[in-house]
């Protein structure tokens, strides 16, 4: 795990928590991984201050928790808390690629098809952040074309929230070979939007949040706690 040294800046606590972010959301720091704020701060080029302000609004985001005896900590991996995320998910993303189908332009079509080629690329080679940018930016053009940015913004916040999981389940997936699961219901969802078929692209959206949510489950680390 690397951190980039930052610039002197007045938003150095902006920074800091981008640069914490950023490594949650790539993996680089796992769930369960103590932020220990002076070896971030060393790390980073900073103080002590700017750290702890970033892991407070980490744990206000839900990425990071206080762990008995460890301090502060990435969010560890938690059954309950999977199954409520994933079903928050299903109830706004279901209804966002029903409207997104029924208005999506040709244009966000190909876009789409152009993050599903990106997508697979990075299957080949493995990159599991990679894997799940593409994956959003797939899905995020849908949904932008309801053309409700309030329901896209409520999406993208479920997104980062459950980072973590979305990492454990691709990785695990990729690891074993059979990755079919990691495209397969995007090119159908393709598929139907461009016929302009909202049921079928909101049916599509439905199984493959539950066929997540299954490999998600069977990756979390054994006797993983419910919350």
């Amino acid at each position: 795990m690397s951190l980039n040294r930052l610039e002197p800046s007045v938003l150095v606590a902006d920074q800091v928590f981008e640069a914490i972010h950023d490594a949650i959301m790539s993996g680089d720091l796992p769930a369960g991984h103590r932020l220990v704020i002076r070896d971030l701060a060393a790390e980073l080029g900073t103080s002590v201050m700017p750290v702890r302000e970033a892991i407070r609004r980490l744990e206000e985001a839900g990425l990071a928790e206080k762990a008995p005896y460890k301090g502060a900590v990435v969010k560890g991996l938690e059954l309950d808390e999977l199954l409520h995320i994933y079903d928050a998910r299903r109830l706004l993303e279901v209804e966002g690629a029903r409207l997104g189908a029924e208005r999506a332009t040709s244009a966000q079509v190909a876009r789409m098809r152009e993050e599903y080629d990106l997508m697979l690329g990075a299957i080949e080679d493995g990159r599991v952040a990679d894997v799940l940018d593409h994956d959003e930016a797939l899905l995020c053009t849908l949904y932008a074309a309801s053309a409700n940015p309030v329901l896209v913004d409520l999406i993208r916040g479920l997104w980062n929230r459950c980072r973590p999981y979305k990492i454990a389940g691709a990785r695990t997936t990729l690891e074993s070979g059979d990755t079919a699961a990691l495209f397969a219901y995007q090119l159908g969802l393709i598929d139907a939007v461009a016929r302009g078929d909202a049921l079928e692209a909101a049916r599509i959206t439905r199984d493959s949040l539950l066929d997540a949510t299954a490999r998600i489950r069977t990756a979390l680390p054994e006797g993983a706690p419910t919350a």
